[in-house]
């Protein structure tokens, strides 16, 4: 067990940490050392920052945390968070890859998987790790930037089609507060298809743990990639999840943000279309209770013309928790043609919760089709009267509305065992 160091303030403890192994860490030593310099310029931060304000993340990380653990889980701990039968299962457990935990070792042919801290010598590995998430864009990439000691890479080979979902299980599991900095990069070659899901679940975990999880996609052209998020952790589970997509032409990228607990979680999604005739769709559920804090950022930049992305994210806010969507759409000077549509939608339950949306159209090309839109609300009364009319009890009422009302985003799940999944979590969540 590495202990936590004992200095001034989080920033000192996380630089000390840096220097003692910063040569034994992932990428070049001249990359990590910028992405450091980055993170200390930008700081931890606090309700005073513009991109933060409604998380309190200064407070989150009062307290002594260490900065890795060791394994402490058995297959017969973690069986439940392999929900699927049919699935490639990689476990991250604690932000480091667990290979006896996974099963990787009949892959299908044009698919490889492989430890991150033994991927420098792959060529491929090599031209795209952290080439695409900027650390002076925002001060957890350059954390995770700089101090990533596990995850995997995960490259799907030309004209490869993986019928499989590959599913990457992240589990928290510790005894004491950790600070967790996992990195994940996944290429996908010319066209290939596969589906993802990447899942966030707490096992055996009495501590806080905080988990700045990186994830790089690279989907070359006429590739097709599906990519599901599924976020379910404990009241002690404290997530910073920033996913970087870069497309090229004719690719087709399709994701799915399901937030159904922990006590905070941060969603970072970030995706360029960067050619033409690409097509992008985003769908988010975030369901929030007791004091849960749910903040979603989504950027999708525009960068060349005749490409499409559609966004909607849903949200159901109850007790005293609160949600924050701030939703940009990009759409650059060469990027003519372009139709883009965002829309965010929630149910308000209680007096006390929150909900902070901010839908934005950033737009300096004229030949362009854009709207964007938001709407707040209770449950509809004349909805719940005309069901009770026909013998529903009220609260039967409310959870075939609410039923109804996230239909819309779980829907749009294609695989049929995952959707079932989150139903059956969702229906949970109304009784």
């Amino acid at each position: 067990m590495e202990a936590a160091v004992k200095t001034n303030t989080l920033k000192d403890r996380l630089y000390s940490e840096f220097e003692t192994v910063k040569n034994s860490l992932l990428g070049s030593l001249q990359i990590r050392e910028q992405a450091m310099e980055s993170f200390l310029k930008q700081g931890i931060p606090n309700r005073k920052s513009e991109e933060y304000k409604y998380v309190n993340i200064d407070l989150v990380l009062k307290g002594e945390f260490a900065f890795s653990t060791d394994k402490t889980t058995t297959c017969e701990q973690i069986k439940h968070t392999k929900f699927l039968k049919d699935a490639i299962d990689i476990v991250i457990e604690n932000g480091v890859f667990i290979e006896d935990l996974s099963n990787i070792k009949s892959l299908p042919k044009g698919l490889q998987v492989i430890n991150i801290t033994d991927a420098s010598s792959n060529e491929t590995f090599s031209k795209q790790y952290s080439k695409y998430a900027d650390v002076n864009a925002d001060t957890f990439i350059a954390l995770n930037t700089a101090l990533a000691k596990g995850g995997v890479f995960i490259h799907v080979a030309k004209g490869t089609v993986i019928e499989t979902p590959i599913h990457i299980i992240n589990i928290s599991s510790t005894k004491e507060n950790l600070i967790i900095n996992s990195r994940n990069l996944i290429v996908v070659e010319p066209n290939a298809q596969v589906k993802f899901i990447e899942s966030f679940e707490t096992v055996d975990s009495s501590a806080k743990t905080f988990n700045n999880s990186m994830t790089e996609i690279v989907i070359d052209e006429n590739a097709i990639v599906d990519y599901y998020k599924i976020q379910d952790e404990n009241e002690n589970g404290y997530l910073i999840n920033t996913t970087q997509v870069y497309q090229k032409k004719q690719s087709v990228f399709s994701t799915n943000t399901i937030t159904l607990s922990g006590s905070l979680v941060r969603n970072n999604l970030n995706i360029v279309l960067d050619d033409e005739h690409i097509e992008t769709h985003l769908n988010g559920l975030y369901l929030t209770s007791g004091n849960q804090v749910v903040d979603n950022h989504t950027l999708v930049d525009h960068r060349k013309p005749n490409c499409n992305s559609n966004e909607l994210y849903k949200g159901i806010i109850e007790d005293k928790s609160s949600a924050t969507f701030n939703g940009k759409i990009y759409v650059r000077k060469d990027a003519q043609k372009t139709n883009a549509f965002q829309s965010n939608k929630n149910i308000l339950l209680s007096d006390e919760g929150t909900i902070n949306t901010k839908p934005q159209l950033e737009i300096y090309a004229d030949d362009v089709k854009c709207s964007h839109g938001t709407s707040t609300g209770k449950l509809d009364a004349d909805k719940i009267f005309y069901l009770r009319a026909r013998g529903l009890s009220e609260t039967s009422a409310k959870k075939l509305l609410m039923h109804a009302f996230a239909s819309e985003v779980v829907d749009t799940l294609k695989i049929e065992a995952l959707r079932e999944y989150v139903e059956e979590k969702i229906a949970k969540r109304f009784e």
